[in-house]
Formats: structure tokens, sequence, C-alpha cells
């Protein structure tokens, strides 16, 4: 039975694992998205959401704890600065796993893309308004009503222009 077998050891050694996710997770925080096996996206999921829940409040011990995880300074520097700002509203979800449908052809493993979510324009509609929907009339049409006269506009009143005194 698996009862507490939370962690997927992905077929190797502890220190390769480790060293491993780390290359991954900065090479998706650099690129934005990344090429790899389900499992091995899975596995990095667990692993990258943390972080990028860490890089929200920059400080230094934050700084410090990320970069013992990633072991780039460049990662790090981009998640705290590009990354952090645009997932500061998000409450988790940071990643976005996307299957494809072509194996791998070595060993026919499911390939996946996995990518930071805020950073796909086509699932975020920043800066785009949406179309507007096509209302469509069911039913019969209604009898064509008289057409309405304009009510005539309302005049300003006098009042409110001052009275002009002649000078003397």
């Amino acid at each position: 039975m698996r009862h507490n077998k939370k962690i997927n050891h992905l077929g190797r050694k502890s220190a390769h694992r480790k060293a491993m996710l780390s290359n991954m997770a900065s090479s998706l925080i650099l690129n934005k998205r990344i090429i790899t096996t389900v499992a091995k996206a899975k596995a990095l999921r667990m692993y990258v959401e943390p972080l990028i829940t860490r890089s929200k409040e920059d400080n230094t011990s934050n700084r410090r704890l990320v970069f013992s995880y990633l072991q780039n300074k460049y990662a790090v520097t981009e998640l705290f600065r590009e990354v952090s700002t645009k997932v500061a509203e998000r409450p988790g979800g940071y990643t976005r796993i996307i299957r494809m449908p072509n194996m791998r052809a070595g060993d026919a493993a499911d390939m996946c893309m996995m990518e930071l979510v805020d950073y796909n324009e086509i699932y975020t509609n920043e800066g785009k308004k949406a179309p507007k929907a096509k209302t469509t009339r069911r039913g019969r049409g209604k009898k064509e009503a008289a057409p309405v006269a304009e009510a005539p506009a309302a005049e300003a009143p006098a009042a409110e222009a001052p009275a002009e005194t002649p000078a003397e």
C-alpha cells in the first residue's frame, strides 16, 4: 500500500531528482513554458508552486530560501521581479499542464507542455474585450410600434447666467 507516499521518486536517487527538479524549475521560470513528461510535470508542480508563493513577499530570507532550491541567481531574479508581480493577486495554481497528443518516440512516454498560467495570452484575457455575443430571437416577433417622437431638449434656465448691469 502507498500510505503517506506523496512524492513520485521518478526512478532516480534523491540527489539526482532534486537536481533535475531544480533545473526544470529554473527553465520554467526563465522560459515560462517547457515540454516534459506528464509524471515529471506533476512532480515539478509540487516543487515550484511553493517557490512562487514565497516570491510574493520579497525579502532576503525568501530570496535565500528560493535560491537554495533553484541554485540559479538569474532564475531567482526573474522570479522575484517579473513572475511575482504577475501572480500577486492569484491565490495559487500558478502552473498549467497541457497534455500533448503525440508521445515521445523512444519510449512512448506521455508528453505535456507545462507553463506559467499568467504568461499565456491565449487563455488570459488581458487587454482584450470579449466580443459581444449575438442575440438570437426566439418565438414570434412583436408588431412594430409607432415611432416615438423625441422629447424637446430642456432649455437651460436663464437664472444660471449672471445678469449684466450696464456700466455708468
